[in-house]
């Protein structure tokens, strides 16, 4: 980034004499109360600057009296911008702390999950919804966060109405618990609702070969998530994609977490045996144990954070 430098005016000449009347080089001495004032207002005038203009947190008839206040009214009110910007990342070391928290620019997670606006978030939760599939109950919206259990489909819980990394905020117990977007519905779900419905209409197509239930599984995939295109079938050596029985769907993200859910939801109906997404196995043999972590194997691929893998009986 460029940094705009303005040149001294060298022809500027200070003025003659000061309020008081002297004259010569004490004229241009400001008083110490005068450079204290500026100071505070320097200060006071950053701290808006940094974090936007407010008077009242949404959900709340407290006035914002803070700086710290005045910065979360953009992520209270539903905003989803990634960071507060700054016009000199060199000052962020320089920051301005108030109430004890700095001003420095923050990310969407970081907010999401400062303990004073989840408090406030929590307190001011009203608003029931329901979950059309099982969905794991996260920490937090990033991709660190630990699973802490499952709601199962169909299931009523208290939201915040926050969403952030592609998770939206739900109330477990008093607690603050995420979970993956788009599976949260003001009505009840139907089950005769919730079963499989629906064509591929992208014109994707499963590779000859494959077992039934793996063609199932692209025509149910491709049906509830048209904007994914890319599959991947055989593959050699012993594994599920060598006889046909497995699928990898070219996915990455929050949509990914949607489509693993989706298909372990639908495992019965698809013949599914195991799903395999993000470091975590989901299979049917131990299926009340839910999403279990696994072993780092060394790559993204290997992971399987760039594609869900899906094997069928």
């Amino acid at each position: 980034m460029a940094y705009l430098r303005h040149k001294r005016d060298t022809d500027a000449r200070p003025s003659s004499s000061n309020e008081t009347g002297t004259t010569g080089p004490l004229a241009r001495r400001p008083r110490r109360s005068t450079l204290a004032a500026a100071s505070v207002a320097v200060l006071a005038t950053a701290g808006v600057v940094a974090v936007g203009v407010g008077t009242h947190l949404p959900g709340s008839d407290a006035s914002v009296t803070t700086a710290a206040d005045l910065r979360s009214v953009a992520t209270a009110s539903g905003s989803t911008r990634d960071a507060v910007v700054s016009r000199s990342g060199d000052r962020l070391a320089d920051a301005p702390v108030v109430d004890g928290e700095s001003l420095r620019p923050k990310t969407a997670v970081e907010l999401a999950t400062s303990p004073r606006l989840t408090k406030k978030a929590i307190a001011a939760a009203d608003t029931h919804r329901f979950t059309t599939a099982t969905l794991n109950l996260w920490t937090t919206p990033g991709e660190r966060a630990d699973k802490t259990g499952e709601l199962k489909s169909g299931k009523k819980v208290l939201i915040t109405g926050r969403e952030a990394g592609g998770r939206d905020e739900v109330v477990i117990d008093g607690a603050s618990r995420w979970v993956t977007h788009g599976y949260l519905s003001a009505d009840k779900p139907d089950p005769a609702e919730q079963s499989l419905g629906g064509a591929c209409t992208n014109g994707t197509t499963a590779d000859s070969g494959v077992a039934p239930n793996t063609a199932k599984v692209h025509e149910a995939v491709c049906a509830a998530f048209p904007d994914i295109s890319t599959y991947g079938y055989f593959r050699g050596g012993e594994t599920d994609h060598a006889t046909g029985h497995a699928v990898d769907i070219m996915v990455s993200g929050s949509e990914g977490w949607a489509i693993a859910d989706f298909v372990r939801a639908h495992a019965s109906e698809l013949g599914v045996s195991y799903v395999i997404y993000s470091q975590h196995i989901w299979s049917v043999q131990r299926s009340s144990e839910g999403w279990r972590g696994m072993e780092d194997r060394g790559s993204t691929t290997a992971n399987h954070y760039d594609h869900v893998h899906v094997s069928v009986y």
